[in-house]
């Protein structure tokens, strides 16, 4: 149609006789561009304006929709534009490159089709986990690995339907496929299993983004920071990134501590054998203040009691639980829990025990070191007499002096 208006025009202006075949070509394509060129400028203003409208409403889909499609609709509009062009070129010249213009058309609209629904897909997982935009928003784990397969799907019929397009058979590529997959799946079995394994954990979900995991058969703790089709990426503890490919969750067994209901404190307190008469009340009092304190859950076991007789001390074990499950936080709570347990110790005049030995000896045996002290004790002495003794005589001899000078 598009062909059949500009052959009228290029007609009227040759019975002017004002310009050769050439230039009325190139003004009808010249036009064309430039009236391309206005339609999609004004097409995004439009679309522009109707964003700033919608995003005064309550509804984010059609907000979410606009944005998504305003790209793609400019890109459409110079798809055709070209395509017209190109059309009223291919008729005034018969160069090979503008017999693909339906095929090359065709492509182009699967793409832009294509592109608006990967952006509508983007701008539903940005709403669909926003806080600011949901009252309760999904999972950030499960929406991610629902718009990664989406995408994939997407992708996928994408790629099938241009190839119908170019002419090739649909069945062919599926039949070659299903043969060649067989041979791919032997080759790519490691790179299937982590695809599989990945999808094993978007599916049972035993941790998420953000997440403290450790595993007690392999050397993995830290933060999760990121689920991917072949690997998770951990985050330790000393701030360097741990690659896991997905198959390893899937033979490992994977502790979640994110989230714990609570936090253990289990310690082990010991006072002296002879603070044993003051036990049962120091037991009593630090059960009372654990009962009593307010980062506590009390709901949870506690237990406080005399344990055992141990080597040098008498042993109180003390096991609860606190409210928090932080980890800076946890550890000032234990903290004051601790302090508060030997403030009623020595309460009591009690004191927490250390390890000591006592060494018993028969009458009458003496130690080397006992032996060595008393002769250096007489030593010191022998030499203190002799001191006195010279200056004694340098005391005599002086005042005999001073009689002298005197006489």
């Amino acid at each position: 149609m598009i062909g059949d208006v500009m052959a009228v025009v290029n007609g009227w202006i040759e019975n002017f006789g004002l310009l050769s075949e050439a230039w009325r070509v190139g003004i009808v394509v010249f036009a064309l561009v430039f009236g391309t060129a206005t339609v999609a400028y004004i097409a995004s203003h439009i679309i522009g304006a109707l964003e700033r409208k919608f995003s005064q409403t309550k509804n984010l889909w059609d907000d979410a929709l606009l944005h998504a499609a305003r790209k793609p609709v400019v890109a459409f509009v110079w798809l055709q534009g070209v395509y017209w062009a190109a059309e009223v070129a291919h008729r005034y010249s018969d160069a090979e490159v503008f017999k693909v213009n339906d095929s090359l058309l065709q492509l182009g609209f699967v793409f832009v089709l294509v592109w608006v629904v990967l952006r509508l897909i983007k701008e539903a997982e940005g709403i669909l986990v926003s806080p600011l935009k949901m009252k309760q928003p999904m999972d950030y784990t499960t929406v991610n690995a629902v718009s990664k397969l989406s995408r994939a799907v997407v992708i996928i019929t994408a790629v099938l339907i241009a190839m119908q397009s170019l002419g090739y058979s649909i069945s062919g590529v599926l039949a070659f496929g299903g043969v060649g997959g067989i041979a791919v799946g032997f080759a790519a079995k490691d790179l299937l299993a982590n695809f599989f394994g990945g999808f094993i954990i978007h599916l049972d979900r035993p941790f998420k983004v953000g997440d403290w995991v450790r595993s007690p058969d392999r050397n993995i703790e830290g933060t999760v920071e990121h689920i991917g089709w072949r690997l998770t990426t951990i985050r330790t503890f000393d701030k360097r990134p741990l690659y896991v490919p997905n198959a390893a969750f899937t033979t490992i067994a994977v502790e979640n501590p994110s989230r714990m209901t609570n936090r253990r404190i289990y310690e082990t307190i010991g006072i002296r054998y002879a603070d044993v008469g003051q036990m049962a009340c120091i037991v009593d009092d630090i059960k009372t203040m654990l009962k009593q304190h307010e980062e506590i859950d009390s709901d949870q076991t506690l237990i406080v009691n005399f344990l055992a007789f141990n080597a040098s001390s008498l042993d109180i074990m003390v096991y609860t639980f606190t409210k928090t499950t932080q980890w800076v936080p946890f550890h000032e709570v234990k903290q004051d829990v601790l302090l508060k347990i030997s403030d009623i110790i020595e309460g009591y005049g009690a004191e927490v025990a250390f390890p000591t030995r006592t060494l018993h000896l028969p009458g009458g045996v003496r130690l080397s070191g006992s032996q060595s002290d008393e002769s250096s004790d007489k030593h010191a002495e022998a030499s203190s007499g002799k001191n006195a003794e010279k200056s004694q005589n340098r005391q005599t001899t002086g005042d005999v002096e001073d009689s002298g000078d005197s006489e």
